[in-house]
């Protein structure tokens, strides 16, 4: 067998080296770029309550959150709920001794229900701080008798939407996006490189996606706990999310060649996965790639299964729609790749013999 060329050897040694690279800039540039802007925050207070705390936001934080005004605590738990914000603020009348409330969703993520503690100490110590001159203006005014003191004010935090005892981290949860991810992209290289036949690629790529599905339920929910609700609709969701990266590698596969397998694990796990939001909240992600990772499998699952799990209340629509395109585009190229790759065989006409 002849040698390689140095050239070639030289050129080889160099992509791998800048595919190396470029796995970690995917990996780490998210979570070192990510930070906190445009966070949707609900605030239940007066009209000039909802100001003075929306200025205090904007001192603390600049465009750091999207303040919402709404009517009660109740709906700013279904909002909380429907994932339309990711926490609130109930700025209790102090007149009747009501202190503030912030709420919090831990089960939407652990970076989002830690910023909102912290901020709940941040607004206490204002509070207190502005009770506390208050008082000593009042004092010095005449209006209050010498040594009278502010009351304490105690801003409460509570988990509206926390996360099971079996997780209580959320490590189960997060850390389980990536198997995912990989479990779908090495069904669809197998079937790729081990199937002949379009319909027989197809029905590995449903069979491969059920079984798998099933069994991801089973060990997160059946055993672990990790995942909520209705186990047939997460194996649903599970099932189709590994169905649609399985279906994407085998389609780019039967479209182009050898190549689509490396284009499909591209997609998906360089692209996708980074962008997929699955450790923190899509405000977090550096825009807009927040919201395009949502259009790609990673970032759909893993809304998706969160949502399954502990947003009944949210709209799930878009997850479901973009699994699904994305399995229906990977079967329409296996359907084009066999039909183009299939050989017209010409059959000469038989020449009459003479009588």
């Amino acid at each position: 067998m002849p040698h390689t060329k140095w050239s070639r050897a030289i050129i080889i040694a160099i992509g791998a080296a800048a595919l190396v690279t470029l796995v970690l800039v995917a990996f780490i540039w998210p979570g070192l770029t990510s930070t906190v802007r445009n966070v949707p925050l609900a605030v239940v207070g007066t009209s000039s309550q909802v100001t003075s705390v929306t200025k205090q936001l904007d001192d603390t934080l600049s465009g750091g959150f999207v303040v919402t005004k709404v009517s009660s605590r109740a709906q700013a738990v279904r909002d909380i709920e429907a994932r339309t914000e990711l926490g609130a603020i109930v700025l209790g009348d102090s007149t009747l001794g009501e202190s503030p409330e912030v709420l919090v969703a831990s089960a939407a993520g652990t970076p989002a229900s830690q910023l909102l503690t912290q901020l709940a100490a941040g607004l206490q110590a204002q509070a207190n701080t502005a009770a506390q001159a208050a008082v000593a203006q009042a004092v010095a005014a005449g209006h209050a008798p010498a040594g009278t003191t502010a009351p304490v004010i105690t801003v409460t935090v509570t988990d509206v939407v926390p996360l099971v005892s079996a997780d209580s981290r959320g490590v189960g949860l997060t850390a389980a996006s990536f198997p995912l991810v990989l479990g779908g992209m090495l069904g669809g290289i197998m079937i790729s490189l081990l199937v002949t036949g379009v319909w027989r690629r197809l029905i590995s790529v449903i069979v491969y996606a059920v079984i798998a599905g099933a069994a991801v339920v089973a060990v997160m929910q059946g055993w672990f706990g990790v995942l909520q609700g209705d186990a047939l609709l997460n194996g649903a969701a599970i099932s189709l999310g590994m169905a649609a990266t399985a279906a994407f590698i085998v389609g780019a596969n039967a479209l182009i060649g050898i190549a689509g397998i490396p284009l499909g694990s591209v997609v998906t796990m360089l692209i996708g996965n980074p962008l997929s939001s699955a450790t923190a909240p899509i405000a977090f992600m550096p825009q807009p790639w927040g919201e395009v990772g949502q259009y790609l499998v990673p970032g759909a699952s893993a809304t998706l299964i969160r949502d399954l799990s502990y947003f009944p209340s949210a709209d799930a629509l878009q997850p479901w729609l973009v699994l699904g395109a994305w399995t229906v585009l990977g079967v329409i190229a296996m359907v084009a790749g066999h039909f183009r790759n299939q050989e017209v065989v010409h059959v000469p006409a038989l020449e009459e013999q003479p009588a």
